[in-house]
């Protein structure tokens, strides 16, 4: 496994990270408690110290399942972890906060059908519960990185950044990062000097970053990039057949992406990529992990892991290095 500082920290993360949206539950069918909590300790075993969560996943079931998971290994983990969705509080208050979306997920709490507003919410207060929310739920008493999940308009970003920093100086979290930014957000928290990871969508169908100017701003600032869906909600692993169907629940049911014959194209490029994944001997879904990896020399790939197979096929891919021309062929493919 190769390892990367996040950003101008001295924190050490693993190039592929154990991303647990799915692990949590919402949106994904349900999870499967046990058959989570192995998955975390066989990615753990290849050589996966970087797991990255939120209070989203699962409504505080991913970082409760990681938590117990991780129990007398503290230490061996990097965890990074979100702020600034919340859903339906008491003391919510009208014009703080902006509403993100409705979840209507029937999956999510001993199969009872359940309506939530999230909204998106920076105030520093909120921040503050937020995070000693996540300690308890991840049976820990700091958290290696937090990051802004969503960016939201009514509250000063400098406000959020300021309280972000208090829980640094306070020793609560070790690191600062921010997600789902556009490109005006990336650069004021890079000035506060203080930022080390941006995550974001990237996959081979997904180049916003490139496009927008995210990448470019990261590496002159030494931050770090957390890609998460690299591929694409397991569109790229080319696992996935025409006659494919999603549980209840799974949100790639209404994916426009996932109709028969997009799968079918996209697998019929994935096919076209063999020969270079054969030559590493690596499957195709390790292949287009280690391209992400390849993108930046700072990037981090967020791979979703719901059992032990899939945790250490994933791990596999964070020692892989392609050379310019499989990199190339790769990109022109698609």
């Amino acid at each position: 496994m190769k390892f990367r500082k996040l950003g101008s920290s001295d924190i050490e993360a693993s190039v592929i990270g154990f991303g647990a949206w799915a692990i949590g539950g919402w949106m994904w069918g349900g999870t499967e408690e046990q058959s989570a909590i192995n998955a975390i300790n066989t990615a753990i075993d290849n050589g996966v110290n970087l797991i990255d969560t939120a209070p989203m996943y699962g409504y505080g079931r991913s970082e409760e399942i990681i938590g117990k998971a991780i129990k007398g290994k503290r230490n061996k983990i990097i965890l990074a972890t979100k702020c600034g969705l919340i859903w339906d509080t008491a003391d919510w208050e009208k014009g703080k906060g902006e509403l993100h979306f409705y979840s209507d997920d029937d999956t999510i709490v001993d199969d009872k059908k359940n309506t939530y507003r999230v909204y998106k919410y920076l105030r520093p207060e909120s921040i503050r519960t937020e995070v000693e929310q996540s300690l308890k739920r991840l049976s820990t008493d700091y958290i290696d990185l937090l990051q802004t999940h969503w960016q939201e308009s009514t509250t000063p970003l400098d406000d959020t950044i300021g309280e972000l920093l208090n829980l640094k100086k306070e020793g609560k979290i070790r690191s600062i990062g921010c997600s789902n930014v556009n490109l005006d957000q990336l650069n004021t928290y890079i000035k506060s000097k203080q930022l080390d990871v941006d995550q974001e969508r990237f996959s081979l169908l997904d180049k916003n970053i490139i496009q927008d100017g995210l990448l470019d701003a990261c590496q002159k600032a030494n931050v770090s990039i957390f890609a998460y869906s690299p591929l694409a909600n397991g569109l790229l692993t080319g696992k996935f057949t025409e006659q494919r169907e999603f549980g209840k629940g799974d949100l790639r049911n209404s994916n426009p992406r996932f109709r028969p014959e997009n799968i079918c194209k996209i697998n019929e490029k994935l096919e076209k990529l063999k020969p270079i994944a054969q030559s590493h001997n690596l499957t195709s879904v390790q292949l287009i992990i280690a391209w992400t990896a390849a993108k930046y020399s700072n990037m981090h790939v967020l791979c979703g892991m719901r059992n032990p197979k899939q945790a250490e096929e994933n791990a596999k891919a964070g020692d892989i290095t392609l050379s310019n021309d499989e990199i190339k062929i790769i990109e022109e493919t698609f």
